[in-house]
């Protein structure tokens, strides 16, 4: 697109996949970004040239992008030593999205499955400082990468991409046996990383303590909770006794299909968010995501609108029984209506809606994901506050789901979420082993086992996963000056308006919100 700015698309020549899943810039369809390190280093240099922004706010964002991938790429190297970075430019899923004719997006599959050979050969060029934890944490997210493979592909290059594809997963299993032991970053690259990203300075000591003080916040609102459906237990004892009323395997799409229809119903209802249009699907994660238990794949602001796909993910069919029942937890009748808020309306899917309609190439095309993920976890919480917990009581009419359940279900999420802000902070800066990080999981939620593991081990490979309480809080406290500044002349609605028309700004520009607002 011929007028895509020069600074923009020296950012997005460096992420292919990146603006292909979430901005819709589809000209980077069947290309694969060229990881390998000298080609990083070319692109690297290429940033920053071009004309500037005319407005400060859509200029400083665009620096804050350009020195997030000087230092990602550049001083930490994390191509070199984070998979995640090669599964994101293989993952041929962006395919299923109905953005475009079948017809075109099969042929951009079969073009991209041609290049897996080079990036693969790139892949495993770049990556010779993969610790072991990142490694085992990730193989099975790579391994899954097959499966987008089509059936029907011509059989040299499915033969081809395939063999690419063991060739990884080897170098990988390799790192898992023999890398370092040790995946942390250290306390100066992990600032570095998040605050560059961000615009914003970063005091890892008290973003730490601001973790702890918001857990026992979170613990005092669920005491409060639980004791409307039981004071005679203890609250998280009688959370891990409501989580474990969940649907099978089979049921969970089902379930998370209601909750979607609701949280879209109470959104417009109240009219929470600036739109109300779009079409929301549930379906089955695909295997290459698998590593989460939820997520969103969105219509994107650059592409033509379709449907936006919500992910779950239900256990593997050879998982062990007690594995299985651990992982369906997560899809609890008391947490799975927090996670669709979340997922859905007014969180990711009404977000994406403003996305579409935000001015301008850069708040079109480059994301915060502090501010993508902390709006969508306040969500939840701003939910208890309209309440959509009486709401979906009277919907339902089912007397073993109150607003309490709801409310309890929003600070079990909640703590999961502030829980990843310590482990990030603890493994990184070396105070936390993953087995530490997986404990206090096991200690202040009701995850366990395999959850509770999978949780701490992606500390390793995503290392600002702490992005949700902190873009959460960042919020919270910009609604509180906004509140002060406009007075009177407060609404909610309005404030999710001026934050939303910037995009996903980084945290450290939402002021402009308030500014302009």
């Amino acid at each position: 697109m011929d007028d895509f700015p020069a600074r923009l698309r020296a950012i997005a020549d460096l992420q292919a996949a990146e603006m292909r899943e979430a901005a819709g810039r589809h000209e980077y369809d069947g290309r694969i970004t060229d990881l390998s390190p000298e080609a990083v280093r070319q692109g690297l240099a290429r940033l920053g040239q071009g004309e500037r922004f005319a407005d400060p706010h859509d200029d400083a964002h665009a620096t804050a992008a350009e020195d997030a991938l000087r230092v990602q790429l550049g001083d930490l190297e994390l191509h070199r030593s984070n998979p995640l970075w090669h599964i994101g430019e293989l993952d041929l899923s962006v395919y299923d999205k109905d953005y475009a004719p079948a017809e075109q997006r099969d042929e951009a599959r079969l073009r991209h499955l041609a290049a897996w050979p080079d990036a693969v050969g790139n892949a495993v060029a770049a990556l010779d400082r993969v610790s072991a934890p990142v490694a085992g944490s990730l193989l099975a997210s790579v391994r899954g990468l097959a499966a987008g493979v089509p059936a029907d592909a011509p059989q040299d290059l499915r033969e081809a991409a395939l063999a690419a594809h063991r060739r990884l997963v080897g170098h990988l299993e390799a790192a898992a046996r023999d890398g370092d032991p040790s995946a942390a970053l250290g306390g100066a690259a992990l600032t570095r990383l998040m605050g560059t990203s961000e615009a914003t300075a970063v005091d890892l000591g008290r973003l730490a303590e601001l973790a702890d003080a918001e857990r026992d916040r979170l613990a005092g609102r669920m005491a409060e909770s639980a004791a409307r459906i039981d004071p005679s237990r203890a609250p998280l004892d009688l959370a891990r006794e409501l989580v474990r009323d969940h649907p099978d395997a089979d049921g969970v799409l089902t379930e998370a299909r209601r909750w979607t229809a609701h949280a879209i119903a109470f959104t417009r209802e109240r009219d929470l968010v600036p739109y109300h249009d779009g079409e929301c699907v549930v379906g089955v994660a695909p295997e290459s995501a698998r590593w989460g238990t939820a997520m969103l794949s969105w219509a994107a602001p650059a592409e033509a609108d379709g449907k936006t796909h919500y992910y779950v993910t239900p256990p593997e069919p050879e998982w062990e029984p007690a594995e299985a029942e651990e992982w369906l937890e997560v899809f609890s009748a008391t947490t799975l209506p927090a996670i669709s808020v979340h997922e859905v309306a007014p969180g990711h899917f009404s977000h994406s809606r403003a996305l579409r309609r935000a001015p301008g190439a850069v708040r079109r095309t480059l994301f915060s994901y502090a501010f993508i993920e902390g709006w969508a976890h306040y969500a939840e919480e701003l939910c208890v506050d309209e309440g959509f917990g009486d709401y979906a009581e009277q919907a339902l009419g089912d007397p073993r789901f109150t607003s309490a359940h709801f409310e309890l279900g929003v600070w079990l999420e909640a703590l999961i979420r502030v829980t990843r802000l310590a482990a990030a902070i603890g493994v990184h800066t070396g105070t936390m082993t993953v087995e530490d990080a997986a404990a206090r999981f096991a200690a202040d939620t009701t995850l366990a086992g395999p959850a509770a593991l999978s949780e701490a081990r992606r500390a390793t490979f995503d290392p600002t996963y702490g992005r949700y309480t902190w873009g959460k809080l960042e919020i919270l406290a910009l609604r509180d000056r906004a509140e002060e500044r406009w007075g009177s002349g407060y609404t909610t609605r309005r404030f999710h308006t001026a934050m939303l028309d910037l995009g996903a700004p980084p945290l450290g520009l939402l002021g402009t919100a308030v500014d302009r607002g």
